[in-house]
């Protein structure tokens, strides 16, 4: 897994608010069918290859407002934060389900590497984390699950589809 901190608002009075004071819902998996497999890979998200997701149609954020936060805290990196929209756009309007949630993680994901590839790291980042072109790309991803962990927030869990390579 890509050891990331779980999110937190910043001020006390904000954790009150919109994590304590909050029912935080259960995570949303992702698993893929024959074979059985934790997690989708984010190119195939990205590429609408869904046959095999479990689930796939089935409608997510029904009773929800229009957006969620993806949040991604990326070890050596800021904490990163991206609104996707909650709703489809078909006629009449209605949940997106959970191959277009996949889809969209997966376009936040390609975008925090897009705006953090040539950015250098925290300097407690370890060099092995960094993302871009022959470093961690979207390709070398999956995405394991959702957490709710705020209120209006969800934090990517990501995995590396392979072992890093070892650097010297």
């Amino acid at each position: 897994m890509v050891p990331q901190k779980r999110y937190k608002p910043h001020t006390s009075s904000d954790r009150r608010r919109y994590v304590d004071e909050v029912a935080l819902e259960e995570s949303i998996p992702f698993f893929m069918a024959k074979p059985e497999e934790q997690g989708i890979s984010l190119a195939d998200a990205l590429h609408n290859r869904f046959a095999r997701l479990d689930r796939r149609d089935e409608p997510m954020f029904i009773d929800r407002g229009p957006s969620i936060s993806v949040r991604i805290n990326w070890p050596g990196y800021q904490p990163w934060s991206r609104q996707i929209p909650t709703r489809d756009f078909r006629n009449p309007p209605g949940p997106i389900t959970r191959a277009k949630l996949a889809k969209n993680v997966a376009k936040s994901v390609q975008r925090f590497i897009q705006e953090h590839k040539n950015r250098a790291m925290e300097e407690e980042g370890e060099e092995e984390w960094m993302v871009g072109p022959q470093k961690i790309d979207l390709f070398d991803l999956v995405l394991i699950r959702l957490d709710h962990v705020s209120k209006g927030s969800w934090q990517a869990q990501l995995q590396l589809a392979r072992p890093l390579p070892l650097r010297r």
